[in-house]
């Protein structure tokens, strides 16, 4: 098993707990101290992709090694010469092709395009607590920046203000707070996607949505995730709650409608209970029959008024994979999300999470396969979004150009989240009288954020820059989670910028397979990436035989 670093001199990072590829603790806590990359970049921005302690030190590469098949093991390719992609109006001279003017816009759909800032969205942020109670950051963060954010599964269902009457919701405040807090800063870049499972639909969601909100947000179904194989899970440790949600139709482990599970939580053997939602397509045995219920189901939505339409598939095997691809092209989805094993979830079984399902870097090398094979069937490639485990802008780089030029987005999970985390710790230390609405968990500044300063504006390094975005009145009004959002993005835009800039891509859409190369022979073998020294060896030779 590969040991990812804890620490890293060179930035002055530090992981509280066991860190995973990603960069992120396996554990990643809302009331951390830090202070893991992410969490630095959240406050420190864009200085966190140089090396600490300018003009006392000089720094030098660790990673000489490549071990096995990942993310890491993907190198990124650069060229001494040449520009491509350069936007409208900019020369190919030097003092235009700096990478401040690379183009990171994107836009996914098949007949709608859907615009972004940035090449990344989160990941589905839920019906676990976690995302209830930090959502105005998230949210607010994702609108400003303008990446899309994803409302995932069962918020109506679990909500005890919904109403929900003969198997249609009439009311769901939960879901509306959702929609209404990013509507709120969205200016046309970006999008809300509403996530449906089993539960959702059998509560009428998508009716819901379409009559009150329309086009405005975009209806995501939901196969599955990389952190697990089955449908998705809370905790509550509230026996009266666990009822309810009981009859609202979830499973819910212990069964606390049983006599001898009561009698065990009074005890205080018993504390909390597991809510799980359903398995989708148990009674469809084959792709034909697969095919034929999600076709129908797409129908629908298309009739209830719905122009975008996207899919979410986890981490099965290759007949998955393919089913997932083929019907996204079928029906002409928006864009299909591929998520693979390594990422990660509030609430999933452990070892389920540690062992079940493709990994990431091995399911969407297949995907690029299976999709070349749809297009020269003479299918349209539904555009796609890799996600599983990447947080960092190298890892945003290496995903875009592994799936190119299907690609269009990158799903960050927890790595979007932690700004927001922090951000409400700073906001809720620094004002103690909004720290219970903004579910800070500091009382006090901790060193590693004093050290930066004592107010928001210094803190936050991208601080002025948003502000000049809103205006200082509408500043007021920003949660701090969301300018740690902003600030954390800005980092990954500007890294990703000199990453496309060393391979002469101006524009994000000009990545190609050919600006990553494989670490390793094994690597090379499962993606279809050449090995390094192979990538360009025949050019090189013909230059030297010249």
């Amino acid at each position: 098993m590969i040991q990812w670093p804890k620490s890293n001199d060179v930035l002055g990072t530090v992981n509280r707990g066991n860190p995973a590829e990603s960069g992120l603790c396996t554990l990643c806590r809302a009331d951390c101290q830090g202070k893991c990359e992410t969490w630095v970049s959240s406050m420190k921005g864009r200085k966190l992709l140089y090396p600490r302690d300018f003009g006392t030190v000089t720094a030098g590469s660790a990673n000489t090694t490549h071990v096995g098949v990942s993310y890491n093991s993907l190198r990124i390719n650069g060229f001494h010469c040449g520009s491509q992609g350069l936007p409208a109006g900019l020369s190919d001279g030097a003092d235009d092709c700096i990478f401040p003017n690379v183009n990171l816009e994107t836009a996914f759909g098949a007949k709608v395009k859907t615009k972004v800032r940035v090449p990344v969205m989160t990941g589905a942020l839920g019906s676990t607590f976690i995302a209830a109670k930090y959502w105005e950051h998230f949210a607010v963060g994702a609108a400003l920046v303008g990446f899309p954010v994803v409302v995932g599964e069962n918020v109506a269902g679990i909500d005890k203000q919904a109403v929900i009457r003969n198997g249609r919701i009439e009311k769901a405040p939960e879901l509306d707070r959702r929609i209404e807090t990013y509507m709120r800063y969205y200016d046309g870049y970006g999008a809300i996607l509403v996530q449906m499972n089993v539960e959702d639909s059998n509560n009428g969601v998508a009716e819901y949505l379409s009559q009150k909100y329309g086009d405005n947000v975009i209806v995501e179904l939901k196969w599955g995730q990389g952190a697990k194989d089955i449908g998705g899970e809370i905790q509550v440790s509230d026996l009266d709650y666990a009822i309810f949600l009981k009859e609202r139709g979830y499973v819910v482990d212990p069964d606390p409608t049983l006599p001898e599970v009561q009698e065990a939580y009074r005890a205080g053997a018993v504390r909390s209970f597991a809510r799980h939602s359903r398995l989708g397509y148990t009674n469809q045995h084959s792709f034909e029959a697969v095919r034929e219920e999600f076709l129908r189901s797409v129908t629908r939505l298309r009739e209830l008024g719905f122009q975008r339409i996207t899919l979410k598939t986890g981490a099965y095997g290759m007949e998955g994979l393919a089913s997932a691809l083929r019907l996204a092209a079928e029906a002409e989805l928006d864009l299909l999300t591929i998520d693979g094993a390594g990422g990660g979830t509030g609430m999933s079984p452990w070892n389920m999470m540690e062992t079940w399902g493709i990994p990431s870097l091995n399911l969407h090398a297949k995907a690029y396969e299976y999709a070349q094979l749809l297009e020269s069937r003479g299918f349209r490639v539904p555009d796609l979004a890799f996600g599983g485990g990447l947080a960092k802008e190298d890892q945003i780089f290496k995903a875009l150009a592994l799936g190119a030029p299907y690609t269009k987005l990158v799903c960050l999970g927890r790595s979007l989240m932690i700004p927001g985390f922090l951000g409400a710790n700073v906001e809720g230390a620094l004002h103690p009288e909004r720290r219970e609405r903004l579910s800070g968990n500091w009382s006090a500044l901790p060193k590693g954020v004093s050290d930066q300063g004592s107010r928001a504006e210094e803190i936050f390094a991208g601080y002025f820059d948003l502000q000049k975005k809103v205006g200082a009145d509408e500043m007021k009004n920003i949660p701090y989670g969301a300018i740690a959002v902003w600030t954390l993005a800005d980092k990954l835009a500007a890294g990703l910028q000199q990453l496309l800039a060393g391979a002469r891509k101006f524009s994000v859409s000009e990545l190609t397979r050919d600006d990553i190369f494989s670490g390793n022979r094994e690597t090379e073998r499962e993606t279809g990436i050449a090995f390094m020294t192979d990538a360009g060896d025949e050019a090189a030779k013909s230059i030297l035989k010249a």
